[in-house]
């Protein structure tokens, strides 16, 4: 059974359409500045909890102590 030429092109310009949408989305989600943002995000918020936030602080004042302590001998 043979098609309308017609509904032929709408279907392949609607396709090209939602191709055209799909692309974008998966541009818009790889996008290195949005990943980067991601990661910026993930990474403060481990940073703010106390049981990571409070033992990072320990090692920096111990580094710290050690390599004055190092200095001064």
């Amino acid at each position: 059974m043979a098609r309308d030429p017609d509904t032929i092109e709408r279907e392949i310009v609607k396709a090209r359409e939602a191709l055209a949408s799909t692309l974008d989305q998966l541009g818009e989600k790889a996008s290195p500045k949005r990943l980067a943002d991601n990661a910026k995000t993930t990474v403060r918020a481990k940073l703010d909890d106390p049981k990571v936030k409070f033992p990072l602080i320990g090692v920096g004042v111990l580094v710290a102590a050690l390599l004055v302590r190092k200095l001064f001998r």
